[in-house]
């Protein structure tokens, strides 16, 4: 049955397009051990650069179905190519690997037991993103088309990314690696597509929009200097904690009454202070950590002015002194969907699921690295529902929640939508 329905699919790829029902049922063909691989990557997860057992697993898979493998790339990225054997354009298709330090609050038969260090401090580890989603999907991927190969049309290039999520303090990591590593220097696809299951979409539903999809993010530091004393008596020293609680609420009013979000929308948050060892002692300082997303360079510098000058000025103002990181390391670009790849690739998705299932994204300020390689190639990244039908998706918990949730049905729609997106293109579709 399953060589019918692969030649089926090779007779109408050669005519330009692949019948959805033909993609529907290679993906059937290979969900069990597509999910088979998601579970076993989800009881064993790995955080950033750290990716070690799940990069072994994927290369022995990609060998076994004879691939030109590549491992080792941006410490344990891993890159597969498939040449097939009719000519064509070039596409790649990219899923991450790595997992969050968040301990699992899932009661699942193969939850995360897994244990690690972030920071310093010891964690929980959890694939609280979806990210054994997008690895399993994109082997099952690459399996399907690995049976095309001698009729299928172009070369398609399968990228398994370390290192999302960020890489650890002191290391890079991440698609910016991969780019500096040279993963597209002796092949550079003419496309590229990455997707992602989201909580906020119920299964059974595709979201992706043209143009700016995902915010650009920058990492800030503050470190706000004061003097120590007893704290019966502060006014023998400088507090940076009460500082610190002025810059921050000052901060938001620069999204709130600095920014023109009637453009664009744009997010600042605080996600880290630190400071102070003992209840009674005014510490000599305190350090605030936290993230900037903007969908525009005008916008993002303005914000990074005002976030300084605050800093600058509340820190004068209580006689401390404060130093600014803004940002910290690399900042993740816009991520730009390619207005007319964007068009096609919504047509396959919609031929493969239904139009209907098929909606535009709204801007999301989340990140993603993807968005290195989409400043690259022209690229695609769309969104798969993950929460279960008949589930308010805008009460389940969001993406990074220890009690994130992904009905295993995302698989078949997110397989489904990227096959038949990938064969369209390497097709010639535009219809």
């Amino acid at each position: 049955m399953r060589r019918t329905v692969l030649a089926l699919a090779l007779t109408t790829l050669a005519a330009g397009s692949a019948h959805a029902a033909d993609t529907a049922q290679l993906v059937q063909g290979e969900l069990p051990q597509v999910t088979a691989w998601r579970r076993d990557i989800h009881q064993h997860p790995e955080l950033s650069n750290r990716e070690t057992r799940t990069a072994a697993l994927v290369a022995a898979q990609l060998k076994k179905l004879g691939l030109d493998v590549h491992t080792g790339v941006a410490h344990t990225g891993v890159v597969g190519i498939l040449k097939g054997g009719k000519p064509g354009p070039k596409l790649a298709i990219r899923a991450d690997m790595d997992a969050l330090p968040v301990t699992e609050e899932v009661d699942l038969p193969f939850a995360s037991k897994a244990k690690g260090e972030y920071r310093g401090k010891p964690t929980g580890v959890m694939h609280a993103c979806g990210h054994d989603a997008h690895t399993a999907m994109l082997l099952g991927l690459a399996t399907v088309l690995a049976g095309m190969k001698k009729d299928l049309p172009g070369e398609v290039m399968f990228v398994f990314q370390p290192a999302e999520e960020g890489a650890p303090a002191g290391e890079e990591g991440g698609a910016s690696l991969m780019l500096k590593d040279g993963v597209f220097r002796d092949f550079k696809p003419d496309a590229m597509f990455g997707m992602h299951v989201v909580s906020s979409l119920n299964v059974g539903t595709v979201a992706l929009r043209p143009g700016p999809t995902m915010a650009g993010s920058d990492w800030f530091k503050l470190v706000v200097h004061g003097r120590q004393t007893h704290g019966a008596m502060p006014w023998n020293g400088v507090d940076p904690i009460v500082t610190s609680a002025e810059i921050i609420t000052s901060a938001q009013t620069i999204v709130s009454r600095k920014l023109n979000i009637g453009e664009l929308p744009a997010v600042l948050s605080f996600g880290i202070v630190e400071g102070g060892a003992r209840y009674n002692i005014v510490p000599d300082q305190v350090e605030l950590q936290g993230t900037l997303r903007t969908f525009d360079a005008g916008m993002r510098q303005q914000a990074i002015d005002n976030l300084k000058g605050i800093a600058e000025h509340v820190a004068a103002a209580n006689g401390a002194t404060v130093e600014t990181q803004i940002p910290v390391g690399d900042s993740n670009p816009v991520l730009v969907n390619d207005p007319a790849l964007a068009a096609r690739v919504r047509s396959s998705i919609g031929k493969a699921i239904g139009a209907e299932h098929t909606i535009e994204a709204k801007p999301w300020m989340a990140s993603e690295d993807f968005a290195y390689f989409a400043k690259e190639v022209p690229s695609v990244y769309f969104f798969v529902g993950a929460t279960p039908q008949g589930q308010d998706a805008l009460k389940a918990p969001a993406n990074h929640s220890p009690k994130f949730f992904m009905d295993e049905g995302a698989l078949k729609i997110g397989m489904e939508s990227m096959l038949q997106a990938t064969l369209d293109y390497l097709g010639g579709s535009s219809s």
